[in-house]
């Protein structure tokens, strides 16, 4: 086994995971503490270290709000189990699982972007534990990253300063350790030429971000999408700003460093971290991408359709009920004028379609209540054949039954615990059938990275469900429920209704 590796910077030890075939390294520096002049710029390499590094525990996480444990959020009962873990802004770390006894091994590698809107979140939240994913062959690798204030806040004086990155510093984190691994891989036994990226919620987000970025040409061979594909539906829908252009940024930027008690980048480089991120929370502000026309040079949905983006297979979807986007009217009226607004002379055909025309307000917002991420994956499913790009894309949709007295449904990021197959870490009382599911799935995640195509056997010897990649004549996807099945219908005509129209619109 690789217990001790010898990395760019130094040396480095690694433990046995709970199963000994595994390794486990954590707390690996991929880039300097930003901190001092570091903070606020993109991150710079790493310093050699001498002797041995011990990669024993994970390094403290990103600036963020303090969780605290609350029966009453599910996100805090879920995964907030440890209120008081270290948090430092001295936090660029990768940690590595590895199924390799030598270096030679070639092993498939996969990078993981941790989900929390940019705002929180880390890597070492219990369900993403890569020793299971490890033990089909693959090399796992969870970065962490700046977040918040801390990881995209923008400002004139530090485009100024760097004009060639003037913001996404938290993305740019992320690229830089993907590039880390890409030349470090290759001594926990990983093939630096078998890269996949992939992220849930706003680490979906960021996978979406590193396709569509001009700057990373060969960085990795195909993208896992979950629950992370955003494009707005209906007008008034009450979502996150995810992406700001660089002169609002900027100004947002003046008046955060106002309310610091700051008139410099320099004053404000001094400051406190603590400091920095309580006003952080005051603002009640969110941060986000920022199209700096340097890593991010516009909307990631709409090059993806474009074919703007790295030209690699993507495996993407969501849970059952999740990001639903729902028509913010008050009155049947005023969804009339909004559905004439939307499509013009095919409003008719909409309001038919929801009964609008004869049924109550509440009836017609739900019957034209769609899943925005499913819409998402649909118009590019499209594009992708339209445009003659015919890239692999493969379509699921998560629809287990999830138990425990909140009876939650399938919330969103319920998910995360089986591809990664650590249901075992959870206080909900799972059982045999939801144990086999997440087997399943961490299979068709293993086989997808290691060779951009899901399908493969199962451990019992037997293959699993035949996946197919997502086409516009056989518009099909996978559907994790009691088991995998690969189910074969059409989109709903309500569905099918709004992707024509998007079309449409565009011309």
């Amino acid at each position: 086994m690789l217990r001790v590796v010898k990395v760019e910077n130094g040396t480095v030890q690694g433990l046995p995971a709970a199963d000994p075939r595994i390794t486990s390294f954590k707390g690996i520096p991929f880039a300097a503490p930003p901190v001092g002049d570091n903070r606020w710029r993109a991150p710079q390499p790493a310093s050699d270290w001498e002797g041995v590094l011990l990669a024993h525990e994970f390094a403290p996480v990103s600036m963020q709000v303090r969780q605290e444990i609350d029966e009453n959020n599910i996100y805090t009962r879920e995964w907030a189990v440890e209120p008081d873990i270290a948090m430092d802004e001295d936090c660029l770390y990768l940690n590595v699982w590895t199924p390799a006894k030598r270096v030679d091994e070639k092993l498939p590698v996969y990078v993981w972007y941790f989900g929390g809107g940019l705002q929180v979140g880390h890597p070492a939240e219990m369900e993403f534990d890569g020793e299971r994913i490890a033990r089909r062959g693959i090399v796992v690798v969870t970065i962490n990253y700046r977040l918040n204030a801390f990881g995209f806040l923008c400002h004139p004086e530090i485009t100024a300063e760097s004009p060639e990155a003037p913001a996404n510093f938290g993305h740019l984190d992320q690229q830089f350790a993907t590039r880390w691994v890409k030349r470090n891989i290759a001594a926990f036994g990983g093939d630096p030429d078998n890269i996949t990226i992939g992220g849930q919620s706003a680490g979906g987000g960021s996978v979406m971000n590193q396709l569509a970025s001009p700057q990373n040409e060969g960085l990795f061979r195909r993208a896992i999408v979950q629950s992370g594909v955003i494009t707005k539906l209906y007008p008034g829908t009450r979502m996150p700003k995810f992406l700001r252009d660089l002169a609002e940024a900027e100004q947002d930027g003046v008046r955060f460093f106002e309310s610091l008690g700051v008139s410099s980048l320099a004053e404000a480089r001094k400051l406190d971290a603590a400091y920095v991120r309580d006003k952080y929370l005051e603002s009640n502000r969110f941060w986000g991408t920022v199209v700096d026309n340097k890593f991010n040079v516009g909307d990631p949905f709409e090059l993806f359709l474009q074919n703007k983006r790295r030209m690699v297979p993507v495996l993407w979807g969501h849970t059952s009920s999740e990001f639903f986007s729902v028509p913010e009217v008050s009155e049947l009226d005023e969804f009339k004028r909004m559905a004439v607004e939307l499509f013009g002379d095919d409003a008719e055909e909409f309001l038919g379609l929801s009964d609008a025309q004869s049924g109550s307000l509440e009836d017609a917002v739900k019957k034209a209540s769609v899943s925005g991420i499913e819409y998402g994956i649909r118009i590019a499913g499209q594009a992708n054949a339209d445009t003659g790009a015919h890239v692999p894309l493969y379509y699921y949709n998560f629809d287990a039954e999830i138990p425990g007295w909140d009876n939650p449904g399938t919330f969103h990021s319920v998910d995360l615990w089986f591809f990664f197959e650590t249901l075992a870490k959870c206080w909900r009382p799972f059982v045999g059938k939801h144990y086999d599911l997440a087997r399943q799935m961490c299979h068709y995640w293993a086989n997808f990275i290691r060779n951009g195509d899901p399908n493969g056997q199962d451990s019992t010897g037997e293959d699993l469900p035949k996946w197919e990649p997502y086409r516009p004549e056989a518009p099909f996807g996978m559907r994790f429920a009691d088991q995998a099945e690969f189910v074969r219908e059409q989109p709903g005509e309500m569905m099918e209704f709004l992707v024509r129209q998007y079309f449409k619109r565009k011309g």
